[in-house]
């Protein structure tokens, strides 16, 4: 297998794309904690409440963990292309192989992180759910 500057290229658009998407779930995610913190300051210190604190240092870790796995799948990517340039085949194709498996390592990261970010959005209905039964009927 030859691997050449445009094999080796078409990591940059995907992984500069998946990084900014990492990027925004991170911000949503800050915005979420500084909500919550304003909720735990008004003394509203429910189960709930706690739970999701629970969830959403969980998820900060393996939002923490995406982005690093996709930083160094970068700099894989970017050490393939220097080998390229070099003529450094084993290299080459050694760094190009340990791209695309930090890239999918990220990924599935990112697939785990949307399904604890699930089981927080059925925390919240689920508290719903029990206020409205435990209301007035």
């Amino acid at each position: 297998m030859s691997i050449t500057f445009n094999t080796a290229a078409l990591l940059f658009p995907a992984i500069s794309l998946i990084m900014l998407a990492y990027t925004n779930r991170f911000l949503a995610l800050a915005a979420l904690v500084r909500s919550l913190h304003a909720k735990y300051l008004e003394h509203n210190k429910s189960g709930v409440l706690h739970g999701q604190i629970k969830n959403l240092r969980y998820r900060l870790k393996l939002i923490r963990q995406m982005q690093a796995l996709g930083v160094v799948s970068f700099i894989t990517c970017i050490v393939c292309m220097y080998c390229i340039y070099m003529e450094f085949k084993f290299f080459t194709e050694l760094t190009f192989a340990l791209s695309l498996l930090f890239f999918a390592v990220s990924l599935i990261i990112s697939l785990v992180e949307i399904q604890v970010s699930n089981r927080a959005l059925e925390l919240e209905l689920g508290d719903m759910e029990g206020r409205k039964k435990s209301g007035p009927q």
